[in-house]
């Protein structure tokens, strides 16, 4: 094919870099590409709660929210499958698990423990190059603390979450952190925007600036002193969340209380 010919869903095909080496050309990089786009874009829409917990749908359903072919969203689900955010319900298709709130406390004693491996990984390993990026990740949300919602704290937190990942340079601690960085963005999501009385958005990032300048700095005890707050701070959102959230909220097989009473508030009777 010559270089510029659209081939299948608008795709361009041009030569490869590097001679035709199926594994570097860029048809491949780009299927890669779609495939973390996928998972990014499905991620998103489970932290948000745009796809509810427990919410039952097809993956055809799921393209369409992401605007993406079914070969990548495939692949985003199977690794979500993995992650245990996604049930798969042969014939009866997709299911995004429900919150399990008993379930993701013990879940965050886990990342705790993880977090500690990997922050003193982190802040033994911090070069220069990973200092500049995390003292403009420090600056920007230091300039943004009094105004920042919950969304746009997600994506400076998953910034992060990666940010510092890579600095350890462990690519098996990835794997493990993953959904569990996946669930707490999402049971903050869900504390920020359901419920009356929240926690304060400032805490949370007064102790991500906290991690971040221990591990730029290389103060290791410090650093996982730091990581320990954060977790304190997550694990503080559960005995709220399991006095006053709605059930529904958590399963949406679940009928909402309000949907249970009257027009004055008082349970209807029953026959």
């Amino acid at each position: 094919m010559t270089e510029g010919k659209r081939v299948g869903r608008g795709l361009t095909s041009v030569p490869a870099a590097d001679g035709g080496n199926p594994e570097t050309a860029p048809g491949r990089r780009n299927r890669m590409n779609h495939f973390e786009l996928a998972y990014d874009r499905i991620e998103r829409l489970i932290v948000t709660c745009v796809l509810k917990p427990g919410q039952v749908l097809s993956l055809q359903d799921l393209q369409d929210l992401v605007g993406l072919g079914r070969t990548p969203v495939h692949q985003a689900v199977a690794r979500f499958a993995a992650d245990t955010l996604i049930h798969i319900r042969p014939r009866h298709g997709l299911q995004i698990a429900p919150i399990d709130l008993a379930r993701e406390r013990i879940l965050l004693a886990l990342r705790a423990d993880l977090e500690r491996f990997v922050i003193r990984l982190a802040a033994e390993r911090s070069g220069s190059s990973h200092r500049n990026q995390m003292l403009h990740l420090q600056r920007t949300l230091r300039e943004r603390r009094d105004v920042m919602d919950i969304d746009e704290f997600n994506l400076f937190d998953r910034r992060l979450d990666g940010l510092i990942l890579a600095v350890a340079g462990e690519p098996f601690l990835e794997h493990a952190l993953r959904p569990l960085h996946t669930l707490s963005r999402r049971i903050g999501w869900i504390h920020h925007t359901q419920l009356k009385v929240a926690l304060s958005l400032q805490t949370a990032i007064d102790c991500h600036l906290a991690v971040l300048e221990a591990v730029a700095n290389r103060h290791i005890d410090r650093a996982i002193e730091s990581s320990d707050k954060l977790i304190a701070f997550v694990d503080s959102m559960f005995d709220v969340m399991e006095r006053d959230i709605d059930p529904s909220l958590l399963d949406c097989s679940i009928e909402p209380i309000s949907a249970l009473t009257g027009p004055r508030g008082s349970v209807p009777f029953r026959r």
